[in-house]
């Protein structure tokens, strides 16, 4: 009794490859062999996965990790990488470190090879709420005008920095604007248009807004909107509002009132890098079209 016919594998009269039997729709899958050069990237990559299992940090272990032969720490590099810096940076920013910050201004070698390093300063601790420019946006001020709501003085600039406004620091500059709900609908509508129209020209002075406004505004935004330089308040004439001067939101913000909060940056920046933000914050003021 004879064992089972098996039919000699079909090969492919074109490329000479056994065919593996799969058809479809009359195409058949070549049973060709697989290529050395993925066999031998698969081998390397194990090779080197191994490799670097054991030579870096790789594998968790609870709250812990492996840290390989070498001993290589991202956090180290990064740690030696800023002590490199400091270093290299110790010899012009210990000139920064000085109570007589305005002076520095008529150093101009100085502020050249300083503000790139100031421009770095900036974009790491200060442009996530006052924009990249210095433009600020809805809730925060903008540098990079002629308006201050304290000093345009780099070391009032810089006090600022240390203290912060509504702050936790037991010397933070305190600025606050009250809500006027105790006021009348009417009168809160009429003075939310009016502050709405300063930036477009001045007051007029026989409106009852005006009236309004001298009666509850003026004492810390001026008589004619232009600002209380050094009691934080702000300029209602200029067109870098902070919250936004449209009737809407101006009404909203004489109802609610509002209370802005910039932290005290002394527990972060030494005391030169905040002289030389100062610095940075009055150039970018004097850069800026008038």
């Amino acid at each position: 009794m004879s064992g089972p016919h098996h039919e000699p594998p079909e090969v492919d009269p074109v490329t000479g490859y056994e065919t593996t039997g799969h058809d479809w729709n009359g195409i058949k899958e070549l049973n060709t062999p697989f290529p050395k050069i993925v066999i031998w990237a698969l081998v390397l990559t194990f090779l080197y996965a191994v490799i670097t299992w054991v030579l870096l940090p790789a594998w968790p272990i609870g709250k812990d990790y492996t840290r390989g032969l070498l001993g290589l720490s991202q956090e180290q590099q990064a740690l030696e990488g800023l002590q490199d810096l400091d270093a290299k940076r110790s010899d012009w920013m210990t000139q920064f470190d000085t109570e007589d910050v305005a002076q520095l201004r008529d150093d101009a070698p100085l502020m050249a090879l300083a503000m790139p390093a100031a421009n770095r300063l900036f974009l790491d601790n200060c442009a996530a709420c006052h924009g990249t420019e210095g433009g600020g946006g809805p809730g925060f001020p903008a540098l990079n005008d002629a308006t201050w709501l304290w000093s345009s003085d780099p070391e009032i600039i810089a006090e600022t920095l240390r203290v912060g406004i509504n702050a936790p620091h037991e010397d933070t500059r305190v600025a606050e604007m009250p809500a006027f709900d105790w006021m009348e609908s009417d009168e809160l509508t009429a003075l939310a248009d009016l502050v709405s129209t300063l930036p477009a020209g001045a007051m007029n002075p026989n409106s009852p807004a005006t009236l309004l406004f001298e009666e509850n505004c003026s004492a810390c935004h001026g008589e004619t909107g232009e600002g209380g330089l050094e009691n934080g308040a702000p300029s209602l004439t200029d067109a870098a509002v902070i919250y936004g001067q449209d009737p809407h939101t101006v009404l909203q913000t004489l109802r609610n009132g509002r209370r802005g909060v910039m932290p005290s940056w002394s527990d972060r920046l030494s005391n030169a890098e905040i002289n030389l933000l100062a610095l940075y914050v009055v150039e970018l003021a004097q850069e800026a079209p008038q």
